[in-house]
């Protein structure tokens, strides 16, 4: 026979499955039927011999059966009128006296996957509900699931809910299981199985019955469930106690969140949860498979959010392996960087120096990435080890020592004395072009205390024409109008000639414009140059980040046990490839009443508000749906700007207060009444809202009107856990005081009763909330502005 010889050999298999020889040798007819499964497996187009297989499935050889199964259920939607065939040898089949024949036949019929072969389903599926042998139940079940899979819209059979109700105490802990899977399936639209206080029980009772995913299916069902007092709170809890220290980290995992949703309102009890999975957790982090530690380092960094110190005394079972890849060392390093301690430092940066030099250069910066964290903390033991590191002479490691410093002179500018002497000689080694970046930042900014800061900066200058990173261009444009302003006699002659060559050979816009920009700048005196260039040299509102505030459990149990950890930490807080710190946004390290403040799950108290916004205090009407707020991926101001424009004739058409929008796309206009907001420093807007996940792109100064804030922010609503919706909300935020918008408001109501005093008032003091949402989400919208109102009357507050 050919090698995959196409219609010769589709013409040889049926030759031989016809042959009368071939079919009374029930050997030989096997091994052809082997041979036509092989060739199916190999991408050989078979679907010509389907009546050949049809009636080849009329066998009492069991693994005959199973192999013309498989063919058919493969076929079967290219060939809809010869199924038809197979389903009277199916359905005799599910009255065999062997219960695997019936089980076989049973799934292979729902298997077809073809509508019109509905109807001749259904009595079989009913009769194996029945059936005395549990792997016919177990199939039965399922196969009720597959087949409102295949017509979404028809309605099952009320009696056939209450069977598979009915089975939820059947002996056998599959069927169980399995009837739960179908009842989600099956009442999806009704939200689910539904879960009482006798079903609650009865499953808890069963729980240790079922396998592994049979418990974790179990238990992530009953988090519906709400107890209806306090001891029967506990009594469940007692029974979840030994599933808590599980050796299987899945089931552990399921019933830690459990435990965390029962015990939302006992914070003691949660905090007593937490230390009671350290050592589960611990034990899996030592796994054989990569995906299980991986995915135990990600979940014991959300456990360190809310208890820093619960695997202090293990920092050693993070220290990596050689043979573990890398990204299982970086997220090893990031745990190490929030464990360091007076007691451990020492050994913690001996270890995070010997991975310094590791072969993955991405590990290898990863581990001076983390040095220079805890160098905020303990900052000549971690300067001590960067200068060392300069000495290796290696473009990689050279490149994120430079960019670590870079980030510890911002956050600790009482280290730049050592950094501008650790400096001196390392631009040779230095080839990528964020290393070159940080570089040109702290010789622009610590020019004056770098001897050879002109001479470093003057090699960059000649060589720009073949330098082919734009950042680099716009960085060395900056430093060098810096070095002027103090070193002017060293750095005029250069200066001319790179903004001679910026300016009438350079190609890229943006260089050109920021070289145009400084030319004119010049031109205005050296006092307005110096007041625009003369930045900050360390971050003046954010202050030292020194570990990482305690976040209450709430903040992130509805990630727990889910994949939200994997993606909401992939990213370390702060990269190694940015550009100048002053562009940056760092973590703030919130005080306690801010954060409580802020939290998500607080209900906005609404200010009187002349428009009659609603803005209700009723908890029952305010709490927003759970979700979760996220600033990545990061928006552009390019993308940015084009999403908002992208529909503004479009909104100009409709109700501006309405949030009735195209589908796919909406948009909610409202006014907060918050006076001293617009009168706030920028840094402290920008970190109340990074604080909430909020990314501001732009703002305008303070007391400047129009005053606008435009921002953004994604978020996930997670009221599904098997589909959570994901949007993007774009925000902005304007205040006019008594001009534009606000006037024409004033103007409509006078006479009215706002015409007093204190309406002109509060007036003044609203700043109007334009948020533009695709895809459509109003739950979220509606919670995200519930959010942006707290942070904004909370800032409001404080400034007051």
């Amino acid at each position: 026979m050919p090698y995959l010889g196409g219609e010769d050999a589709v013409r040889e298999l049926r030759r031989a499955l016809s042959n009368p020889n071939v079919q009374s040798d029930q050997l030989r007819y096997r091994n052809t039927i082997l041979k036509v499964i092989r060739s199916m497996s190999q991408g050989m187009d078979v679907s010509g011999l389907f009546s050949e297989m049809v009636k080849a499935c009329a066998t009492v050889d069991i693994v005959q059966k199973k192999l013309v199964y498989v063919f058919l259920c493969s076929y079967a939607a290219l060939n809809p009128e010869l199924s038809l065939l197979v389903i009277n040898t199916l359905r005799k089949d599910c009255q065999d006296p062997n219960p695997m024949v019936r089980s076989l036949a049973l799934r292979n019929m729902t298997n077809l996957r073809l509508s019109t072969l509905v109807e001749y389903v259904e009595q079989p599926l009913t009769a194996g509900l029945r059936d005395r042998a549990a792997c016919v139940r177990r199939v039965a079940v399922l196969g009720w699931a597959k087949l409102h899979n295949l017509q979404p819209d028809s309605e099952i059979d009320a009696s056939v809910v209450n069977e598979l109700y009915s089975l939820l105490r059947d002996p056998d802990p599959v069927v169980m299981v399995n009837c739960l899977r179908a009842l989600e399936e099956i009442l999806k639209e009704e939200g689910g199985v539904a879960i009482n206080k006798p079903i609650t029980h009865h499953l808890l009772n069963r729980l240790k019955e079922c396998d592994v995913w049979g418990q974790c299916e179990v238990l992530r069902v009953l988090q519906r469930y709400r107890p209806q007092s306090e001891d029967e709170l506990f009594d469940i809890l007692s029974l979840l106690d030994t599933s808590l220290v599980s050796p299987h980290p899945p089931v552990m995992a399921a019933t830690f969140s459990l435990f965390l949703h029962l015990c939302s309102a006992l914070p003691t009890v949660s905090q007593a949860a937490l230390e009671r999975v350290r050592g589960p957790l611990l034990a899996a982090c030592g796994s054989a498979s990569r995906e299980m530690r991986f995915a135990a380092l990600c979940h014991i960094q959300l456990l360190l959010r809310s208890l820093p110190g619960l695997m202090g005394a293990h920092y050693k079972r993070f220290f990596c392996g050689y043979a573990e890849p890398a990204y299982i060392k970086q997220r090893k390093m990031q745990i190490l960087v929030e464990l360091v301690n007076d007691e451990n430092v020492v050994m913690l940066l001996d270890e995070l120096k010997g991975y310094c030099t590791d072969v993955n250069t991405d590990t290898a910066q990863a581990a001076i990435c983390a040095i220079g964290r805890i160098g905020r903390s303990y900052s000549d033991k971690c300067l001590e080890i960067l200068t060392g590191l300069l000495g290796l002479k290696q473009d990689h490691i050279t490149s994120a020592v430079v960019q670590t410093m870079r980030d510890l002179v911002w956050m600790c500018p009482q280290c730049s004395d050592t950094v501008c002497v650790a400096l001196e000689g390392c631009e040779d080694t230095l080839q990528d072009s964020q290393g070159r970046q940080a570089l040109l930042w702290l010789l622009g900014v610590y020019g004056e205390r770098i001897s050879s800061a002109p001479y470093t900066l003057e090699v960059f200058i000649d060589s720009v024409r073949s330098e082919a990173s734009v950042g680099v261009k716009m960085e060395l444009l900056t430093s060098a109008m810096r070095l002027f302003l103090c070193r002017p006699a060293e750095t005029q002659d250069m200066l001319g000639r790179l903004l001679h060559y910026c300016i009438e050979e350079e190609t890229d816009m943006c260089v050109r414009d920021q070289a145009l920009l400084y030319y004119r700048l010049l031109h205005c005196g050296i006092e307005e140059t110096r007041t625009v260039l003369q930045g900050r040299r360390s971050d003046p509102s954010l202050g030292v980040l020194i570990g990482r505030p305690a976040e209450p459990v709430s903040q992130w149990a509805s990630c727990f046990n889910t994949l939200e950890p994997l993606k909401q930490v992939a990213m370390e807080t702060e990269s190694s490839s940015r550009g100048s710190p002053e562009h940056m946004t760092f973590d703030p390290k919130p005080s306690t009443d801010l954060s409580d403040t802020l939290s998500c799950s607080q209900v906005v108290e609404g200010h009187p508000d002349s428009d009659g916004v609603a803005q209700s205090t009723d908890s029952s009407a305010a709490v927003p749906p759970p979700f979760s707020l996220s600033s990545s991926p990061a928006l552009s101001p390019e993308q940015f700007e084009c999403l908002w424009l992208q529909r503004q004739a479009v909104h100009a058409e409709r109700d501006p207060d309405g949030a009735d929008e195209e589908e796919g796309f909406t948009s909610l206009v409202d006014h907060v009444w918050c006076p001293a907001v617009p009168h706030c420093l920028p840094q402290s807007l920008q970190a109340a809202m990074q604080l909430l996940n909020i990314q501001t792109l732009a703002f305008t100064p303070p007391h400047t009107l129009p005053w606008r804030v435009y921002l953004y922010t994604h978020t996930q609503n997670t009221q599904s856990a098997n589909t959570p919706r994901c949007s993007l909300i774009l925000g902005e935020l304007l205040y006019t005081g008594r001009d534009g918008e606000m006037k024409k408001e004033e103007e409509e109501e006078e006479g009215g009763d706002e015409a007093t005093g204190e309406g002109k008032k509060r007036k003044e003091g609203k700043v109007k909330v334009t948020l533009k949402q695709r895809p459509r989400d109003e739950e979220a919208l509606r919670g995200f502005l519930s959010i942006l109102t707290s942070v904004l009357h909370t800032l409001s507050s404080e400034r007051e």
